[in-house]
């Protein structure tokens, strides 16, 4: 895979999460009017099936508080 594929297979899926992930925060904000912050946790989970056991898995953590108020 050239390097301008993955790039563009990496925007693909963050753009498609960003989307989906501010449709849900924004609907569960509507829903939930009395909520003035959300504590809320994204984790990056690699799926991969490697050959090699030993291989560092990707990982990535990130909390925000959202101030909905």
């Amino acid at each position: 895979m050239t390097d301008e594929m993955c790039k563009k297979d990496i925007r693909g899926l963050l753009k498609s999460f960003g989307v989906m992930a501010d449709e849900a925060i924004v609907g569960h904000i509507a829903t939930n009017p009395d909520v003035k912050e959300l504590n809320l946790r994204v984790v990056l989970e690699d799926l991969t099936e490697y050959k090699n056991s030993d291989i560092d898995r990707l990982s990535l953590e990130v909390t925000k508080s959202i101030h909905c108020k």
